[in-house]
């Protein structure tokens, strides 16, 4: 599932950008991670920010982005696509928002050899170590791919 997951984030990464050359709502959406069911029937899509204008841009291109993926993989199913925010960037963010109140009041210095406790208690306060989110949504392409030990067939 990991290969099919990377290759519909490349297909619609390639399509969101020719997009937002037409459409400046388009123009600085990054997708982080695609998400697909196992029947093929549903992907979630995990962009690093989601404002309500491009929620709404992505909600008229839909049909458009789902073409991309009909004409460039071959699958059984063209999955229906969702968007979301992909929640280890807001955990990343937390993390570097509360790293910075450290250094700011003086608790945590640049180079400072207790930084990796710091970091681990930001972690914590965050919810888990950044970009681990507690679901595998995001990082299953990474984990499968990388290794090549997928034991699905490729697309």
């Amino acid at each position: 599932m990991a290969r099919v997951n990377e290759v519909l984030r490349e297909v619609l990464a390639e399509e969101i950008e020719v997009l937002g050359s037409t459409d400046a709502r388009l123009e600085l959406v990054t997708v982080t991670a695609v998400s697909c069911e196992p029947d093929l029937r549903h992907a979630t899509v995990l962009l690093a920010s989601l404002p309500d204008t491009v929620r709404e841009a992505l909600g008229e291109v839909r049909p458009r982005l789902q073409a991309a993926i009909a004409h460039q993989v071959r699958m059984k199913r063209t999955p229906q696509l969702s968007f979301q925010v992909d929640p280890a960037v807001d955990h990343g963010e937390l993390v570097e928002e509360i790293l910075r109140e450290l250094r700011s009041s003086g608790e945590l210095r640049e180079g400072s050899s207790s930084e990796p406790a710091l970091v681990e208690e930001a972690e914590d306060l965050a919810g888990g170590p950044a970009g681990l989110s507690g679901d595998d949504t995001g990082g299953e392409a990474e984990a499968g791919g990388a290794a090549g030990t997928s034991a699905e067939p490729a697309v």
